[in-house]
């Protein structure tokens, strides 16, 4: 397939940026759907300011929720809302149910103990 540079106008800011036509191979290459939605500099801000929801983006910490692991019924504490819908696991639980090599993530949430947890939707 073959690419053109395209003009796009950052969501936060508004200044025009170019994607240009590497970078949408790139995006196709990785199987990225979307197109970028903030210019370069926005982006790098977002990103120093801790990324993604609430309290991150002022660089606070992060809210976490209580929750009862659905495996062992230990209680934890989970950066998000349980809904109910999914099971959540405590730390321990959680690697269990991926086998327990913790994969390219590094681990267990976090790199601690059984206190911070994660959902099976992660």
């Amino acid at each position: 397939m073959s690419y053109t540079d395209k003009t796009l106008s950052c969501r936060d800011c508004g200044s025009s940026f170019v994607f240009t036509a590497g970078e949408q191979e790139f995006h196709a290459q990785k199987g990225f759907a979307n197109t970028p939605g903030r210019c370069p500099q926005c982006r790098a801000a977002r990103k120093a300011s801790g990324g993604f929801g609430g309290d991150r983006r002022s660089g606070g910490p992060r809210e976490m929720h209580t929750a009862t692991c659905s495996a062992c019924g230990k209680e934890c504490q989970v950066p998000f809302v349980p809904s109910g819908e999914k099971p959540v696991y405590c730390s321990d639980c959680f690697q269990s149910q991926r086998g327990g090599g913790g994969g390219s993530r590094g681990g267990g949430y976090g790199g601690g103990g059984g206190s911070r947890q994660r959902s099976s939707r992660w």
